[in-house]
C-alpha cells in the first residue's frame, strides 16, 4: 500500500532585527543631555549682563583700581573674595563650565549629519577648556591670599607676596579663551551645514566668535575701537547661546 505524504509549505520564522542602539532615531540619554545643554546655554545667556552690572555697582571700580600691588590683591580678597575672583576671570570660567554641557548637547543634535567635524569642534572646546583652567589666576591667588593671611612672621608674608607677584607677572592665558572661541566658530560652519539649527544661528555664531578672536588678538584690554568689537561679539555671542538653548530645548527629540 502506497501512502503519499503531503508536503506542507512551513513558512520559515521570521527574525525581527532590532537597530543597535546607535542607529535609533531618538536616544533618552541624548534627549536628557539636550535639555540640560539647553538650559545652560540660556543661562549662559545672563553672565555679560552680570558683567556689566556689578560693574556698576557702588565701590566696585574704586576697589578695582586700587589692586596695583600684590598686597593689594590678597587685601582685597580678604576683604570681597567674589570681586577678586570675578577680576581675575571667575564669570569667564562660570560660563565655560555652562558651556560644556551645551557643545556636547550640540555635538548630539549634529552627529548624525556632520559627526566628524562636529566631533572636531567638541574636541576643540574640551582642550580649549583644560587649557584655560590650567592658566587661570583667580583660584591660586585666593589660596595665597589666605595663606599670607594665616601666616605668622613677615618672612613667610615676604614668600607669599613673592609668589603672588611670580603669579601677576606670568599673567593669566588666553589662549584657552581664544581655543574656545575658535572651536565655537567651528562648531557654527558645521550648523550652517546642517538642518537642525537654523542659518540664523549659525550665521550669530560665526559673527560672535569671530569678533571676540579678533578682540583677543589685536583689542586686549578693550579700548577705542575695541570696545565696540567687544559689543558687537558680545551681543552676536549672547544672541548664539539663546538660539541654542532654545533649539535644544524645543526640539530635544532631534538629539
Amino acid at each position: 500500500m502506497h501512502v503519499e505524504v503531503a508536503h506542507m509549505n512551513v513558512p520559515a520564522p521570521v527574525l525581527e532585527s532590532k537597530p543597535l542602539s546607535s542607529d535609533r532615531p531618538h536616544d533618552g540619554s541624548w534627549k536628557s543631555l539636550c535639555r540640560v545643554g539647553g538650559t545652560t546655554a540660556l543661562l549662559a545667556v545672563v553672565l555679560a549682563p552680570a558683567e556689566v552690572a556689578i560693574s556698576f555697582l557702588p565701590g566696585v571700580e574704586t576697589l578695582t583700581a586700587s589692586t596695583v600691588t600684590v598686597v593689594d590683591w590678597f587685601n582685597l580678597f580678604q576683604g570681597h573674595s567674589l570681586l577678586a575672583l570675578r577680576n581675575l576671570g571667575l564669570l569667564n570660567l562660570i560660563g565655560a563650565a555652562l558651556l560644556l554641557p551645551t557643545i556636547l548637547a550640540v555635538y548630539g543634535a549634529l552627529r548624525r549629519e556632520q559627526q566628524a567635524y562636529a566631533a572636531l569642534g567638541a574636541i576643540l572646546f574640551f582642550v580649549g577648556i583644560a587649557v584655560y583652567l590650567a592658566g587661570s589666576r583667580a583660584f591660586p591667588m585666593l589660596l595665597l591670599s589666605r595663606q599670607y593671611a594665616a601666616a605668622v612672621n613677615p618672612a613667610q608674608r615676604a614668600l607669599f607676596v613673592a609668589a603672588g607677584q611670580a603669579m601677576l607677572a606670568e599673567g593669566q592665558s588666553r589662549a584657552g579663551i581664544l581655543l574656545i572661541e575658535f572651536a565655537c566658530f567651528v562648531v557654527s560652519l558645521v550648523m550652517l551645514r546642517s538642518t537642525v539649527f537654523s542659518r540664523m544661528t549659525a550665521c550669530a555664531g560665526l559673527l560672535g566668535n569671530l569678533l571676540m578672536m579678533v578682540l583677543e588678538v589685536a583689542f586686549m584690554p578693550p579700548r577705542g575701537a575695541g570696545t565696540i568689537v567687544a559689543a558687537g561679539g558680545g551681543l552676536a555671542t549672547m544672541l548664539w547661546y539663546f538660539l541654542i538653548g532654545q533649539r535644544l530645548l524645543k526640539n530635544s527629540r532631534s538629539c
